[in-house]
């Protein structure tokens, strides 16, 4: 059997195949697949040189469909044996959402929803064992559950969806038509709901990415707001980790949240970045590029901060995060570093919203 990833030229997605045939590849023995197919509709956020890398031979097969194209996914299915699916592919930007809310739309909801159709439909002719070991992993977002104040206690998997975003809301109504599938007709589904993630293969429009090429090439740093928006974040490959592990071991109908209690304002990060990158390539000026940072018009409906209880994941499922964000975030500065010639002249904070005054 082989196991389907949707989105898998994607950050989170190139990641994920690339652990999975790495260091997951024992894992994936045991829970019976003998390779990945990943489905990716290519949109500007995926790039298959993201899996580049791969040892020629290796058991992965990539092909280009829309997961709302009913028939391509169906017959993907029935053709490659698929004994549990990943479900990764979405629409991301926050930005974009509110500019092009119908994309959003018609991806993270009508796709989810043709996407888990026809898993309903393949697992509904599984039989035996094959049948019982089948997994529909949702990979979702903390936004579905809105914002925290100062001083609330993070979100747990019983929080309330709140989502304040148009991509918020897409997802969350992702993660209802899962939920009722499992709960109508059986589906043997799960959700994840994880915090940021960082690190290498990111597309530039997001805030770790997009400060780093932005800072290296002198070009101001925008921050919405007062920059003290809080978010929780998360090395990719800690939480590829923790969806091999939900693979293998979580409970169909359950929501895990994954993240790692590393909440920092957006300013402190950018800051951080600032500061690793006057380490490691330092301005011919002597200056720190913190001289960059420029604060801008908050962007509407600004969640003010996320943070995920992992307790869950924890105890039942025995996952830790392994990075620490301090070296794992200048591990991701060193990687962009490294692919300058590739990322130069491409835009840092790579979209230019309408609200935005810088």
């Amino acid at each position: 059997m082989k196991l389907l990833v949707t989105g898998g030229a994607g950050f989170i997605g190139a990641n994920f195949i690339r652990l999975a045939l790495r260091d997951g590849a024992e894992l994936l023995h045991e829970v019976g697949f003998n390779g990945i197919v990943n489905l990716d509709k290519l949109t500007y956020a995926g790039n298959p040189s993201n899996l580049d890398s791969l040892d020629e031979g290796a058991p992965y097969r990539f092909v280009h469909a829309d997961i709302a194209d009913h028939e391509s996914v169906s017959a993907i299915l029935r053709g490659e044996d698929i004994g549990a699916v990943v479900h990764l592919a979405a629409e991301t930007h926050v930005d974009r959402s509110i500019d092009s809310p119908t994309t959003f739309f018609h991806t993270n909801t009508m796709g989810t929803f043709h996407l888990t159709e026809c898993v309903l439909s393949h697992w509904r002719n599984l039989r035996g064992n094959r049948a019982e070991s089948f997994r529909f992993l949702n990979v979702s977002t903390d936004e579905v559950y809105g914002s925290l104040g100062p001083n609330d206690a993070p979100f747990t998997e019983s929080s309330p969806m709140a989502p304040n975003s148009p991509y918020a809301a897409s997802k969350a109504s992702g993660d209802c038509i899962v939920r009722a599938f499992h709960a109508t007709y059986g589906l043997p589904a799960i959700t994840t709901n994880c915090s940021n993630n960082y690190g290498p293969f990111q597309n530039p429009e997001k805030l770790i990415p997009a400060t780093i090429l932005a800072a290296m090439e002198d070009r101001p740093l925008p921050i919405y707001g007062d920059g003290c928006n809080i978010r929780d974040w998360l090395n990719v490959e800690d939480h590829c980790r923790a969806l091999l592990l939900v693979l293998k071991n979580g409970s169909p109908g359950r929501t895990y949240n994954i993240a790692a209690g590393n909440e920092r304002t957006n300013v402190a990060i950018v800051e951080r970045i600032c500061g690793i990158l006057d380490e490691l390539d330092p301005r011919a000026s002597g200056r720190s590029r913190r001289d960059l940072i420029a604060f801008v018009r908050d962007r509407p409906g600004h969640d003010r901060r996320y943070a995920l209880c992992c307790d869950r994941i924890r105890s039942e499922l025995g996952w830790k995060p392994l990075a620490d964000f301090d070296d794992g975030l200048k591990a991701t500065v060193r990687w962009y570093l490294d692919k300058r010639a590739q990322f130069e002249g491409r835009q840092g904070r790579g979209y230019p919203c309408r609200w935005r005054n810088a």
